[in-house]
């Protein structure tokens, strides 16, 4: 009866206990129902956004559909309260459907689209699919400017941004008061964009604190619950217990007398084995003196052992160092022999390659010859040639001024637009022969000086002030060394490749232009080497195909209409450098900019070695 009313009062104090963690367990599921009854507010507010952004844009011809078809992009749940509201309201005094759309590619025949970050579709590929087809495209908490209207999830609402060019792209309009509500910079969504990041990390933090205090509120109660448990098991064990020990007396009674008899005859047994170990003891001690006397024995016939072996020890190091005399002198005689042998092979063989080399030489020297006769040749052909077409050019251009001046008024529209078209030819002819002119120039002087390269690019970054102003350019140079070289076309390499890298950049992207110089010395010679120069741009890069033929003369990978120029200026960068006795080459990938590298050799007087 003890043991029962112990567990009785037990129970009881578990039970106050599971009451008491109920009511502590409960007080966070208010919060919980708070949060889903705003997560239910939001739902609803953003199906009224949607509807309300098809009610303030116009479509073309949206009088002749029967219904107007919102599009759900994806396994998004919005499309049932769109389904919803769409019960309730008509957008233009039409019928709402709402259609859903796995793939971007089946998305046809609808007047709007709407499309959730969260589903990870490429905003670009969306706007791609639907071109040209009438089309809004709703979006939310995609980058901005990327969509048509994107919306942005602020605090329990939303707020919003447009893009105009897209939306009058595809031939829709659109009321003022829709754009005077919208976020109208990139900084004002990004400072809203933070602000909501931050409202949602606080709403996710308050989340988990109250995740974990239910999680450890239902760990205390199984806890709870296992305790009770294992004092009902407890209980019961006890009361069981208790009526064992009524049998069990009973049984040690009567089992006594035959213990009894038992530890007697144990007893007798163990007198027996321990006459039977002291009989075993004696045999023991009599067998270790017979081992003692056999290991005497045996250490002695190891020691003899041991001597036996050092003279055999002896014996064989005497025969080893024999046989390794032996055959060192035989590998010293095979040595000097091959010697001999390989010595007269390459007296012989030096002496012919000498010859071979002579003959070479000369060879060598007469082509040298000839192709500077050819070089020249063909540079005072190329500054005859520029030169002498400059007179009949200049002809040209004058009489088309005087026809332009004179008898522009009689010509009709296509005798004006040909007048231009010749023109303009007339002027890229110019400009082209001034191109290959200067390059014709390039590489005659050779009345090379010591030249600093920082005072040149501080007179060239004065020089490009203008074109620097007025694209933003950001033009960094680190501390650069001096060089023996030409000043003029040192100056006009560096600014062909900053002018390169502000004029191929990526649309809407502020040029960044980065100048730095190493020092590498010559392994076998430390008073020679050179300084490896980088130019590095942020621009629209070169295709790996294409990086070969770029440093050819009037090379270009784009139209004239893309972006302007000749097609030389790389051409000019390549034989000022090679004229300098270095050489010229770049990396670069697409969209992510170019670098270009090129040599000039150290100063061949002021340099000292480190």
């Amino acid at each position: 009866m003890i043991y029962r009313h112990q567990s009785i009062s037990i129970i009881y104090s578990s039970f106050t206990i599971i009451v008491i963690w109920f009511v502590a367990l409960f007080s966070p599921l208010k919060v919980q129902a708070q949060e889903i009854e705003n997560e239910e507010v939001k739902r609803l507010q953003r199906a009224i956004f949607i509807f309300n952004f098809a009610q303030q844009v116009g479509w073309p011809d949206i009088q002749k559909n029967q219904d107007f078809k919102i599009g759900v992009l994806g396994p998004d749940r919005t499309i049932l309260d769109l389904s919803t509201l769409a019960k309730k309201r008509k957008i233009h005094d039409k019928n709402v459907e709402i259609v859903r759309f796995q793939f971007a590619k089946d998305v046809k025949d609808i007047q709007l689209l709407y499309v959730n970050h969260k589903y990870n579709y490429d905003i670009h590929y969306i706007l791609n699919k639907i071109s040209g087809k009438n089309i809004l495209l709703v979006s939310e908490d995609y980058n901005f400017n990327a969509s048509m209207i994107n919306m942005v999830n602020v605090g329990n609402s939303f707020e919003y941004e447009i893009n105009t060019n897209r939306i009058y792209k595809e031939e829709l309009a659109f009321t003022s008061s829709l754009k005077k509500h919208a976020i109208t910079s990139s900084e004002k969504w990004k400072r809203l964009y933070r602000k909501t990041e931050k409202v949602l990390y606080k709403v996710q933090e308050d989340k988990n604190n109250q995740d974990i205090i239910i999680k450890r509120k239902e760990n205390q109660i199984k806890y709870q619950k296992n305790k009770i448990k294992d004092h009902k098991k407890e209980i019961f064990n006890k009361e069981g217990e208790i009526e064992e020990l009524y049998t069990q007396n009973e049984i040690q009674l009567k089992k006594y007398e035959e213990k009894v008899v038992i530890e007697r005859e144990l007893e007798k047994n163990i007198q027996e084995q321990v006459t039977f170990i002291k009989n075993q003891n004696e045999k023991i001690v009599k067998s270790n003196q017979e081992i003692k006397q056999q290991k005497d024995f045996l250490i002695r016939q190891i020691d003899k052992i041991k001597e036996q072996e050092k003279i055999l020890n002896k014996q064989a190091d005497k025969i080893s160092l024999q046989k390794k005399i032996n055959i060192l002198l035989i590998v010293l005689i095979l040595l000097a022999i091959g010697a001999s042998f390989f010595i007269y092979r390459g007296y012989v063989e030096k002496k012919i390659f000498n010859k071979e080399l002579e003959n070479k030489n000369k060879a060598i020297h007469a082509q040298s010859l000839e192709l500077e006769i050819k070089n020249q040749e063909l540079e005072q052909f190329a500054y005859i040639a520029s030169h002498d077409l400059q007179e009949p050019l200049n002809t040209i251009s004058s009489f088309i001024g005087m026809l332009e001046e004179d008898y522009g008024e009689n010509f009709d529209d296509v005798g004006k637009e040909s007048m231009i078209f010749i023109k303009d030819a007339s002027i890229r002819m110019k400009k082209l022969i001034d191109a290959l002119l200067e390059y014709s120039r390039l590489g005659r002087s050779r009345d090379y000086q010591k030249i600093d390269c920082n005072i040149i690019l501080g007179e060239l970054k004065n020089d490009l002030k203008s074109i620097l102003d007025k694209t933003k350019a950001q033009v960094s140079i680190e501390k650069l060394p001096e060089v023996e070289g030409s000043e003029i076309e040192l100056r006009l390499l560096f600014q062909n490749l900053i002018s390169n890298g502000i004029k191929f950049r990526i649309p809407d992207t502020i040029p960044i232009i980065h100048i730095s110089s190493t020092r590498i010395n010559d392994p076998e010679n430390k008073s020679k080497g050179y300084w490896q120069f980088m130019v590095k741009d942020n621009g629209i890069g070169i295709p790996k195909e294409h990086q070969e033929r770029i440093f050819a003369i009037f090379q270009r990978l784009h139209s004239r209409e893309e972006y302007e120029g000749t097609g030389i200026g790389l051409a000019h960068c390549k034989k000022i450098v090679e004229a300098h006795g270095g050489k010229i080459w770049l990396e670069s990938k697409q969209e992510t900019g170019s670098t270009f590298y090129f040599t000039i050799p150290f100063l061949k007087k002021t340099f000292s070695p480190s």
